[in-house]
C-alpha cells in the first residue's frame, strides 16, 4: 500500500479554493457585463458604507485613546473618512465618476503586477494567460482614464467585468496546469 505525502509548497486543500475563486470571478464578471449600471452603483454604495463604518470605528478609537498623543489627528481622520462615505452615499453618480479613475488606476497597477508575474513564471504552462490578463488590464486602465468622466458608469461595469472574467479564467487554467503537472511553482 502506497501513501502519497502532501506537497508542503502547494497544499491540496488550497487547490479547490483557487478553482472556486476563479469561478466566482467569472460569474461576477459576467454579471457586471450584463448589468454595468447596477454594478457601478453597487460598487459606489458598497464603498460608501465601508467608509462610513471605517470612519465610525476611527472616531470611536480616537475617543477611546484621547489621552494619547495624536488624538486630534485620529479624530480628524475618522471624521474625513466618515464624511467621504456619506458624500458617496448622497452623491453616488459623482462617486462613480471618481471611482472610475481609482478603479482605472487599480486595474492598471494590477496589470503591471500580472505582467511581471507572467514574466516570472514564463517557462510554465499557462503563463501566456497571465500575460494576456496583464496586458488587457493595462489597456482597460488606460481606456477608463481616456473616457472619463462621460462613460464612467459603463467603464466601471463593463471593463471591470471583462477584467474579472479574464482573471477568473487564467486562475482556473493555471491551477488546472498545476493539477496536471504537480508543479506548485506554476501557481
Amino acid at each position: 500500500m502506497t501513501t502519497q505525502t502532501p506537497n508542503p509548497t502547494h497544499p491540496t486543500h488550497s487547490r479547490g479554493w483557487v478553482m472556486v475563486w476563479g469561478i466566482l470571478l467569472i460569474v461576477t464578471g459576467v454579471l457586471a457585463l450584463l448589468m454595468p449600471g447596477i454594478a457601478a452603483l453597487a460598487t459606489a454604495l458598497t464603498l460608501a458604507w465601508l467608509l462610513i463604518f471605517a470612519g465610525g470605528v476611527e472616531i470611536v478609537h480616537a475617543i477611546q485613546t484621547r489621552r494619547r498623543p495624536g488624538f486630534g489627528w485620529k479624530l480628524a481622520s475618522g471624521i474625513i473618512t466618515l464624511l467621504l462615505g456619506l458624500s458617496l452615499l448622497m452623491f453616488p453618480i459623482a462617486g462613480i465618476a471618481s471611482l472610475a479613475l481609482l478603479i482605472g488606476a487599480f486595474i492598471f497597477a494590477g496589470g503591471i503586477s500580472r505582467l511581471i508575474l507572467a514574466l516570472r513564471i514564463k517557462p510554465h504552462k499557462g503563463w501566456g494567460w497571465v500575460l494576456f490578463d496583464g496586458l488587457l488590464s493595462i489597456v482597460i486602465g488606460g481606456l477608463i482614464a481616456w473616457g472619463w468622466p462621460a462613460s464612467s458608469i459603463a467603464f466601471i461595469g463593463v471593463l471591470t467585468g471583462v477584467w474579472l472574467l479574464f482573471t477568473g479564467v487564467w486562475r482556473i487554467i493555471v491551477e488546472g496546469r498545476v493539477l496536471e503537472t504537480g508543479d506548485a511553482r506554476a501557481a
